[in-house]
């Protein structure tokens, strides 16, 4: 029996709410019946207690267990909270930044990319990359493992954007497959893309493994004239043999499926051709 989860991102609760966009998740989640929902970020439009609430009390209307990482609309905007307490009112609402999910077909490492002095751009340091290492270590018989946070690894091509890309990513790419996992989940864009890796990067040898880069649309539209935006959402669905990845987007009533592609889930260990070793 396949098992699934359902990804959304960026949903910036406290500006422009969208109507009726709890109702249509609910019944997407109704529909796709997904293990655990993922949330990768810019949850609250500015940092703010009473926005994160909003965005928690939305994603518990789902019924599911909820894995949430901030994005750096998640910090507060005002000093000294930004640089003094950081991550103070996201773990009040949500409980930690780094949260962990580990069931017998799912595994799950979140990890913090935000850094308040970078208001786009964002990093992981040498110790989260080793907690993904060790959450991933020794997962269950065929459960899928998956590392979430919110800065993109692989970015929508059609568009420009200031919105920079997780620094040093083909370092963390490489470590973070090294790690095992086979599915890295992200936002910040507001646009969705998914591609494995061997569709950007070369490697030795003709069957090595690969892994899936995810970005999911933003859920919010805190910007409703900007093109190209559309609102929506990541479904994944996985089994033994395949991880499928179905963008659902919102057409003013429901989410509606708009593309589907389907990945050979493989063993994760390869060499990379030109580069140092992990």
């Amino acid at each position: 029996m396949p098992a699934s989860a359902l990804h959304i991102s960026d949903l910036h609760a406290g500006k422009r709410e969208t109507p009726r966009l709890g109702d249509a998740l609910a019944r997407l989640v109704a529909e796709v019946q997904p293990e655990l929902v993922l949330a990768t970020g810019d949850l609250a439009h500015r940092g703010r207690r009473e926005q994160l609430e909003l965005a928690r009390d939305l994603l518990a209307q789902t019924g599911r267990p909820v894995l949430a990482v901030p994005g750096n609309h998640d910090l507060p905007y005002t000093l000294p909270a930004r640089f003094a307490s950081p991550e103070a009112e996201f773990t009040a609402v949500f409980g930690t930044t780094t949260p962990t999910y580990r069931s017998d077909s799912l595994v799950v490492c979140g990890l913090d990319s935000t850094r308040a002095w970078r208001h786009q751009g964002g990093r992981l340091t040498e110790g989260q990359l080793s907690l993904a290492t060790e959450t991933l270590r020794d997962p269950p018989r065929g459960a899928l493992r998956v590392v979430a946070l919110h800065h993109h690894l692989a970015g929508a091509p059609w568009r420009t954007s200031r919105k920079l890309p997780l620094k040093q990513r083909d370092r963390v790419l490489a470590r973070l497959a090294g790690a095992g996992a086979e599915l890295v989940v992200g936002g910040h864009i507001h646009q969705s893309t998914t591609v494995e890796r061997h569709e950007i990067e070369a490697f030795d040898g003709a069957a090595v493994g690969s892994i899936v880069l995810s970005t999911a649309p933003g859920l919010g539209r805190p910007r409703p004239h900007r093109l190209g935006e559309a609102q929506g959402a990541h479904v994944y669905v996985w089994d033994a043999e395949t991880l499928t990845v179905v963008t659902r987007i919102w057409d003013g009533d429901r989410f509606v499926p708009t593309a589907t592609r389907v990945f050979p889930r493989r063993d994760y260990s390869f060499a990379v051709v030109g580069k140092e070793s992990p």
